[in-house]
């Protein structure tokens, strides 16, 4: 889900980047999701949006810059660093309420962030990984020092099934519910619970010539996912379906995953200025952005 993208490509309007498109009509514009269908999007998949799914992780704001997305659903971090590149891509909306990102760990004596002191801790290899890992140990009186990182890519599951690592830095909504339905007994350290503030992971963007010059359709956009929201929540079972036909994933997976996720995504859309100001000066502390943002001028709060 979250994804750093190559500052290049970020700012290069990619023509021919990839994405199958599903959903509604398109008579309320285009939206082009983070990364594959999961719980996470069961508003948009309720919205009647026209929606495109992307090859590939990078392809989110790739789509939105050649045009082929009217809007897109952005990992805030990435929003952040899109904006330090010089990209003028404005947040619109929360997809989701909170962050995301947790320390999971599988060793029954890891009973709290200081016990991954001298612990193998797997991480992708991006910024945010650390950061998340970091405030998780520095909160709870931990030497960040003292944890031995290992670079695992996105084989978080696989890889604490197998010990290769005593602990990973990943998502409790997928792979932390993905872990406990294969039988995998885990502690979760959730990075909110632990040093971060309470920040929406996933953001709704746009280009702010969009906002700009098509505000309405920005407006009928927001609408469309916030009912959508409050209608999948309603009705999970035809969600998951839509969800299961969307992802191919196993039924109870995703039933478990709407599940856990499902608190964070109400109120649906809203974003609020004390939440983002908090992530602006935690994204700045822990090194993930050279600075705080402005937050006027990275989101639209209205």
């Amino acid at each position: 889900m979250r994804r750093f993208l190559p500052l290049i490509a970020l700012l290069a309007c990619v023509a021919g980047c990839g994405g199958d498109d599903s959903g509604g009509s398109g008579e309320h514009g285009t939206i082009a999701l983070d990364f594959q269908p999961n719980a996470v999007h069961a508003g948009i998949y309720a919205s009647g949006l026209r929606i495109r799914v992307p090859a590939a992780s990078t392809d989110s704001l790739k789509l939105l810059a050649a045009g082929r997305a009217d809007m897109s659903v952005v990992d805030i971090h990435d929003l952040g660093l899109a904006r330090q590149a010089g990209s003028d891509l404005v947040g619109v909306g929360a997809l989701v309420q909170r962050p995301l990102a947790a320390v999971i760990a599988r060793r029954a004596d890891v009973r709290r962030p200081r016990d991954l002191e001298g612990r193998r801790v797997g991480v992708t290899g991006l910024p945010s990984d650390e950061a998340v890992l970091r405030a998780v140990v520095e909160h709870d009186g931990g030497d960040y020092g003292r944890v031995k990182k290992i670079t695992i890519g996105f084989t978080a599951v696989p890889s604490l099934i197998a010990g290769r690592v005593d602990a990973v830095v990943s998502f409790w909504n997928a792979e932390g519910v993905a872990l406990r339905e294969r039988g995998v007994e885990t502690r979760e350290f959730r990075v909110d619970d632990y040093g971060a503030p309470r920040y929406p992971e996933l953001v709704l963007v746009v280009k702010r010539e969009t906002l700009e010059e098509r505000d309405r359709l920005v407006e009928d956009m927001l609408g469309a996912i916030a009912e959508g929201t409050d209608t999948a929540l309603r009705d999970r079972d035809a969600t998951v379906d839509k969800l299961v036909r969307a992802s191919g994933a196993d039924e109870p997976l995703v039933r478990a995953q709407l599940k856990a996720v499902a608190p964070a995504l109400q109120p649906p859309v809203r974003l609020d200025r004390a939440a983002l100001e908090s992530w602006a000066r935690f994204d700045a502390r822990f090194g993930i952005l050279r600075e705080a943002p402005d937050v006027e001028q990275a989101f639209w709060l209205r």
